[in-house]
């Protein structure tokens, strides 16, 4: 009988067992493949060069970028204007710059820019930027260019490819606020953290919702967007890989406006690996537009639970 005992309660032993792994494997089944992203290598960009031409005959626009490539996210712009009969460079043109995407539907719409482009003394470039929202295909983005040189206006539109971005650390995401207003956050660097703290700095901008009817197209007032001014990003980065248990790290710093106007904080990332950058976006009134708080506890095994505002980033 005592024998007999202990064979029933070794069964049921082995059964819960059976059962706590099948439990364990089937909350990490269909779930992201950390082993092949970490053998992902993070592509690094440190060069601008030459990434579209815009010409109409008199004058030619020519747009670097990193790499030479339009990408999904944040897009730093150099752009350069030659009066092409002399091949000089125009310094002292007024440049506005409006991205258009379309869709299958033909619905236009646009993405976070710098409409009025600055003009870079010391470099002797116009300085703007992009945070393309999709990549081509299959939608299509055009860049129209106005250009007014000597009180005469020329314009200049051409369709672009947009690609998509491999280095995770450049991700970005779209959402609704409680506010009902359409935002947008863009990583911009570091392109390649290190074990240690790291500056980390993003773009947030918002769509402005058109004050007047639309006018002739391309309508700069419909697709107008701008930097979100004096929010404050509160930053708690996990592992949410199963075997890290969804730990965070100390000394990190919450991300606030520089006076370029974007966001700069501290992320102190411990280890390599996969990394989820959660976030909680205060207005300046410190009312929260958009986030939750991630749950402290330590869960091996299981994939770590996810603010519904994140940004996952790998190196």
């Amino acid at each position: 009988m005592k024998l007999e005992r202990e064979f029933r309660i070794m069964k049921v032993f082995n059964s819960l067992l059976l059962l706590l792994l099948f439990s364990v494997s089937s909350c990490t089944l269909d779930k992201t493949d950390y082993e092949a992203e970490i053998d992902t290598v993070v592509p690094v960009y440190g060069e601008f060069k030459e990434t579209t031409v815009l010409n109409n005959g008199q004058y030619k626009i020519s747009i670097g970028t990193l790499n030479g490539t339009f990408y999904r996210g944040y897009n730093e712009l150099r752009i350069k204007i030659f009066n092409t009969q002399s091949n000089s460079e125009i310094s002292n043109a007024d440049l506005t710059f409006l991205p258009i995407k379309v869709n299958n539907e033909g619905n236009h719409s646009s993405c976070p820019h710098l409409y009025k482009l600055e003009y870079n003394t010391n470099e002797k470039y116009y300085s703007g930027y992009a945070v393309f929202t999709e990549e081509s295909n299959p939608i299509n983005w055009s860049l129209y260019i106005n250009a007014k040189i000597n009180d005469q206006n020329y314009s200049f539109n051409k369709d672009v490819e947009v690609k998509e971005q491999n280095n995770k650390n450049l991700n970005m995401t779209s959402f609704v606020g409680k506010d009902g207003q359409q935002y947008y956050i863009a990583l911009i660097s570091p392109q390649k953290p290190k074990v240690s703290k790291n500056d980390l700095v993003a773009g947030i901008y918002k769509y402005n919702e058109p004050t007047s009817p639309e006018g002739t197209f391309p309508d700069p007032n419909q697709f107008s967007y701008s930097q979100v001014t004096g929010y404050t990003l509160a930053l708690d980065p996990r592992m949410p890989e199963p075997s890290m248990g969804n730990h965070s790290s100390p000394n990190n710093v919450d991300l606030t406006q520089r006076s370029d106007g974007l966001y700069q904080g501290i992320v102190n990332y411990t280890m390599t690996g996969n990394w989820t950058l959660n976030f909680i976006l205060y207005d300046q009134n410190g009312l929260i537009i958009k986030g939750t708080e991630v749950p402290t506890d330590f869960t091996p095994g299981v994939e770590g639970v996810k603010g519904e505002l994140h940004i996952d980033i790998l190196f």
